[in-house]
C-alpha cells in the first residue's frame, strides 16, 4: 500500500501483527506511525511502546518484547528503526515469525529498501507500505491536498510551486514551511504567491535561484559569489544542489522540446516552469546563454555531480558545486 493512501484512510479493525515501512522518504514514515501508534496502543502510548536501532538490536529481545503482556494497552508497539542490517541478519527468524507473530505485539520495521522477491517480502505483502519520495512533479499537488488536509487551508497552484521551487521537494521542510504559512495568513485563509514569496521567499534558498539569473546573464564571479553566501551561512551543499538539480531538469527538458519543434510557451508549461513572467523570462534568457550544445549535457552533468556527491569524486562538494556553476556561466 502506498503510504499516502493509507494515511487519507484512517486504518478500521484489528491492527496487522506485523508492518514494513519501506523507503526513503523520513517524513511519510513519520506520518505513518503517528497513526500507528494510537491505533495499536490506544490511549496509553507511552506504556506499550518500545524502539530499537537496527544495527544494534538483536532478534530475541525484540520477539520477548513483542511477546511481553503489554501493561495499561491493548497491545505492545515494537519499532526496529533503519532495520536494513535486522532484517538481512535475522532474515529466516523474521519469516519464522511472521508466519506465527505474537498475538501481544505489532513490529514496525523501518527499512530503506524491501525487494518484493525475497519470502518474507511475499509473507508480508498485504503489510507493507511504501514511504518512497514523490516525483518532483507531483509535490505541488500534494502540498494543495496536505494543506486542505492537515491545516484547513487552501493552498493556489502558483504558490504551491513557488514553495517547491524556493524549497525544495522534501516533504518534511515543506511542511515546516506550511505550518508557517498556515500561522501566518490565519485560519480560514488562502494562501497565495505573495505569501509564499514574503514568507519562504527571503530565505536563503531563494538566493539559489539568484545564482541561475547571474547564470543567464554569463555573470561567473556573481554567481560564485552568492553560492559563498549560501554555504558561508550555513545551507546545506546537498540542499543547494537539489534546488541546482530541479533547474537544470527543467531546462534540459525545454531544449530538448524545442529541438523536437514544440513552441517555447508550450514546453515551458510541459517543463513545470512557474507560469508568472519573470521566471519564464529568466528561463528563457538562461536557455539562450547555455545554446543547445551545453544544454542537450545538462542531464550528464546533473547524473556527473550527483554520483560525486554520493561518493565517486574527491573533491569537495563546494567544489564540485564551483565547477558546475563556471561550466553553466562560461561563453
Amino acid at each position: 500500500m502506498e503510504s499516502l493512501t493509507f494515511l487519507t484512510r484512517p486504518p478500521k479493525g484489528q491492527p496487522l501483527p506485523i508492518y514494513v515501512l519501506a523507503g526513503d522518504e523520513d517524513f511519510l514514515k513519520r506520518q505513518v506511525l503517528a497513526v500507528l501508534k494510537p491505533w495499536v496502543l490506544g490511549s496509553a502510548d507511552s506504556f506499550g511502546f518500545s524502539a530499537y536501532e537496527g544495527k544494534d538490536a538483536d532478534f530475541a529481545q525484540v520477539k520477548d518484547e513483542l511477546d511481553t503482556l503489554p501493561f495499561l494497552c491493548p497491545r505492545r508497539l515494537v519499532v526496529v528503526d533503519r532495520a536494513d542490517p535486522f532484517v538481512t541478519k535475522f532474515r529466516p527468524q523474521l519469516e519464522k515469525y511472521a508466519a506465527q507473530p505474537s498475538a501481544q505485539g505489532v513490529l514496525v520495521l523501518d527499512v530503506h529498501t524491501f525487494p518484493a522477491t525475497t519470502r518474507l517480502a511475499k509473507q508480508l505483502t498485504d503489510a507493507t507500505i511504501t514511504c518512497k519520495a514523490m516525483a518532483a512533479a507531483r509535490v505541488p499537488a500534494w502540498c494543495i491536498q496536505w494543506t486542505t488536509a492537515r491545516h484547513g487551508q487552501q493552498l493556489t497552484q502558483p504558490a504551491a510551486q513557488l514553495l517547491v521551487d524556493l524549497t525544495g521537494t522534501d516533504m518534511g521542510q515543506l511542511e515546516q514551511e506550511l505550518a508557517k504559512l498556515a500561522v501566518y495568513v490565519g485560519p480560514g485563509k488562502r494562501i497565495d504567491v505573495g505569501d509564499v514569496d514574503l514568507l519562504v521567499g527571503r530565505s536563503q534558498t531563494a538566493s539559489v535561484f539568484k545564482v541561475f539569473d547571474a547564470i543567464g546573464a554569463g555573470k561567473s564571479a556573481e554567481a560564485l559569489a552568492i553560492l559563498d553566501d549560501l554555504l558561508g551561512d550555513g545551507e546545506d551543499p546537498f540542499r543547494i544542489l537539489g534546488a541546482f538539480s530541479l533547474q537544470l531538469r527543467r531546462l534540459a527538458q525545454v531544449a530538448r522540446l524545442l529541438v523536437q519543434k514544440v513552441k517555447m510557451s508550450e514546453a515551458l508549461d510541459r517543463a513545470g516552469v512557474p507560469a508568472w513572467p519573470a521566471a519564464r523570462q529568466s528561463c528563457e534568457q538562461q536557455l539562450r546563454h547555455l545554446g543547445r550544445q551545453r544544454a542537450e549535457q545538462l542531464f550528464d552533468w546533473l547524473v556527473e555531480i550527483d554520483l560525486g556527491f554520493k561518493g565517486s569524486s574527491q573533491l569537495p562538494p563546494r567544489t564540485q558545486l564551483e565547477r558546475l556553476i563556471v561550466r553553466l556561466t562560461g561563453k
